[in-house]
């Protein structure tokens, strides 16, 4: 039987209770001081990333079988990406310009969304197949307009006048047909109610497409793929001599499009030496470049690598404040192993010249024309 505490007893075990739910209440408190946020979370996870599918091999044969593996698990990470076998063409509007013409294109095909693209053809070149390049716009709400030198439009003249943004438009100048797409959700693809609240277009686009299992970035690279096919079947397009160039958004593009498809000889991304490693761990990450799942298997580095052994130059602003050195180089140390690999070490070139997050072309030029040979203007 239980004897009945006595009131030493009741005060002991009293004491104790009190003690006990002291060292509670502490332990709730670290508890709850060591809670993570999610940021902090992310970022651990982004520092700790796996990259498991990096080349660490050196002979041309290991990079052979590495950038096939590698390239097949991109596909699947970016899932359905192929341009439309068959397409209209349908032309809204032509601009003639003593030196060049400015076709005004929307490709239609049944199953994807209306394509705006501008063609610029050169004008007093001689009458044979030239090379082709697809140049890609950057973030901004005027999408493909200056990329193609709409400088009737005003605020689009501000723009080429600020970032030198007009780079389809120079080469032309230069003997090339040059196609240049609008991609999501920018120019004319941007809806004004996106912005009715100030919501971030990329964001937001991102998550609807998630929800109907489309991801933005292979929307994106579908139209890229699209207007690389265009300049291919193009009467006045010579389909072996084909280049791609962007800036920003658009050199990720750039270099997306090259690292998948073989067809293009040479390309060169700008304002776009970074990885998604570090860009995850910063203060915005676009949604428009956002492959899911990519850190398990490799980065920016590793897609850029599917390039070699095909020319390639990055061109990086020494002022581009989204360029941190320390990462632009840890990711060429990463695609060089790969170029050295293939016995093409002479084909990859970084232009890191003096200036801002802008385009500049004062090497990139002479590095396409070597490549591409563009007819000289008569």
């Amino acid at each position: 039987m239980h004897e009945p505490t006595t009131r030493r007893e009741f005060l002991a075990i009293s004491g104790l209770s009190t003690a006990t739910a002291m060292c509670a209440d502490f332990a709730r408190a670290e508890d709850a001081d060591s809670v993570v946020t999610v940021d902090q979370h992310i970022q651990r996870l982004a520092d700790e990333a796996s990259l498991g599918m990096q080349f660490r091999g050196t002979t041309a044969a290991e990079c052979r079988a590495w950038q096939a593996k590698f390239g097949d698990k991109l596909r699947s990470l970016l899932g359905p990406h192929r341009p439309p076998a068959e397409w209209k063409t349908m032309v809204e509007r032509v601009d003639e310009f003593d030196d060049h013409r400015r076709e005004h294109l929307v490709l239609t095909a049944d199953g994807h969304p209306p394509l705006p693209v501008y063609l610029l053809v050169p004008r007093h070149v001689p009458d044979v197949r030239r090379p082709g390049v697809v140049a890609i716009h950057g973030h901004g709400p005027f999408g493909n307009d200056a990329v193609a030198g709409r400088d009737d439009l005003p605020e689009v003249a501000e723009t080429i006048a600020e970032r030198n943004s007009d780079f389809g438009r120079q080469l032309v100048r230069q003997g090339y047909v040059v196609a240049a797409p609008c991609m999501i959700p920018f120019g004319r693809r941007l809806a004004e109610a996106n912005n009715e609240y100030k919501m971030d277009p990329c964001a937001i686009t991102f998550v609807r497409l998630s929800l109907l299992g489309k991801l933005l970035m292979a929307e994106n690279l579908r139209d890229c793929l699209w207007a690389v096919e265009l300049l291919a079947r193009h009467k006045q397009v010579d389909a072996k001599r084909l280049g791609c160039v962007g800036h920003s958004y658009g050199g990720r593009m750039t270099m997306l499009t090259a690292a998948i498809d073989s067809r293009i000889r040479v390309a060169t991304p700008s304002g776009a030496l970074n990885v998604m490693q570090e860009r995850i761990g910063t203060k915005y990450s676009c949604g428009a470049q956002v492959i899911p799942g990519l850190l398990e298997y490799g980065d920016v580095p590793e897609i850029a690598s599917l390039i070699a052994p095909r020319h390639c130059m990055w061109i990086a602003g020494k002022d581009d404040g989204l360029i941190k050195p320390q990462w632009a180089e840890k990711a060429l140390t990463r695609i060089r192993r790969v170029y050295k690999s293939l016995g093409a070490e002479d084909g990859l070139l970084v232009d890191r010249w003096d200036g801002p997050h802008r385009w500049h072309g004062e090497a990139a030029y002479p590095f396409l024309a070597q490549v591409l040979q563009p007819p000289k203007s008569q």
